[in-house]
């Protein structure tokens, strides 16, 4: 009977929705389902901004990228014990798997969580407890060095996930207010890290211009770009960007959330992906923006006229993109590829 309802439910979903996809910019904080984050408010008392859960849903609307992130803070507020962590990692999982991703590189954030006395191992392997509760998705870590705390906070937390990277954090990256905290002081954060084996990624060109993202490129030496969004800014980093093979995580429905550009049919993904540039599709914060990785296809279709196969590239590019071994890479491939939805 179970198996009955769950092939009725998979025949009513949209392709977009039933093939296997893979993310590779998602944070975890802005991952959290509505009705878990509830729980959180009341479980501290609740809230005068958000007296239900009609009003915490509308507290995720945004004037600008500067409102998003006073949003994120407040919403971290919520999230103050070990245990909040362990629950609201399998709701997330949960929710992945049930789009069908199979495989996500998340971000996590220790340091937002410091003024609560939460330390970033014990943080760590409770984010990791209830993520190996769902089986269906495999979800890596990389940790957020959040660029506001500065390089020597960075520098602090990355020895502190070093000491838990078998927990599966395969990276790091620095998000944040990318136009106040440019990436060049972290240089040397970021050598540490490669040297210690951790893959990078930096937010640039969200809320700052192409030379932001010049400084992840040729000050910390990113294998990724999260986002990357104002690269168009200079047609010489374009080049670099396609020449040199680095991924772009791009966010596209995110993006217009934030303001970063004006609407869905004005961002540069389309004209990216015809250059040669490796980009990959992303949610972001998907409880944050209202968007799902099937949504963002679906847009990227109806709007900047993608097709199935060029989706389908997309999806191969993630795979590529994706911190795995190679050997890893071409086996999610060759499952994607058999997958009845392919």
């Amino acid at each position: 009977m179970v198996e009955n309802i769950a092939t009725t439910r998979k025949s009513k979903m949209s392709w977009f929705e039933r093939v296997p996809k893979v993310e590779l910019h998602l944070h975890l904080e802005g991952a959290i389902p509505h009705d878990a984050l509830w729980e959180l408010v009341q479980k501290y008392g609740g809230d005068p901004s958000a007296p239900d859960l009609e009003a915490l849903e509308r507290k995720f609307e945004y004037r600008d990228f500067p409102h998003f992130i006073e949003t994120w803070v407040w919403k971290n507020r919520f999230l103050r014990e070990y245990e909040d962590f362990t629950s609201i990692s399998e709701a997330v999982a949960r929710d992945l798997a049930g789009q069908n991703i199979r495989y996500v590189e998340a971000f996590f954030s220790p340091s937002d969580f410091f003024r609560h006395g939460l330390g970033t191992q014990k943080l760590t392997e409770a984010i990791r407890i209830d993520l190996s509760r769902v089986p269906e998705v495999e979800v890596a870590l990389v940790a957020d060095l959040v660029r506001d705390s500065g390089p020597e906070k960075a520098a602090v937390t990355l020895a502190e996930v070093n000491e838990v990277r078998d927990l599966g954090v395969v990276g790091i990256g620095i998000g944040g207010l990318e136009q106040h905290f440019p990436p060049e002081p972290f240089e040397a954060v970021y050598e540490k890290a490669r040297g210690l084996g951790l893959h990078t990624s930096a937010h640039a060109g969200e809320a700052a211009g192409a030379a932001s993202i010049w400084g992840a490129i040729r000050s910390l030496r990113v294998d990724r770009i999260g986002h990357g969004t104002r690269a168009e800014e200079d047609e010489a980093l374009l080049d670099y960007l396609a020449e040199h093979r680095i991924p772009l995580e791009m966010c596209p429905i995110s993006n217009v959330r934030t303001g970063v550009v004006n609407s869905l049919e004005e961002h540069p993904i389309r004209r990216y992906f015809e250059r040669g540039i490796i980009v990959t599709i992303n949610t972001d914060d998907p409880k944050m923006f209202g968007n799902s990785l099937a949504e963002e296809f679906r847009l990227l279709e109806g709007k900047l006229g993608f097709s199935r196969d060029e989706i389908r590239s997309c999806i191969l590019q993630g795979i590529q993109a994706a911190w795995l071994s190679e050997d890893r890479k071409q086996r999610l491939a060759e499952a994607f590829r058999r997958d009845p939805a392919w």
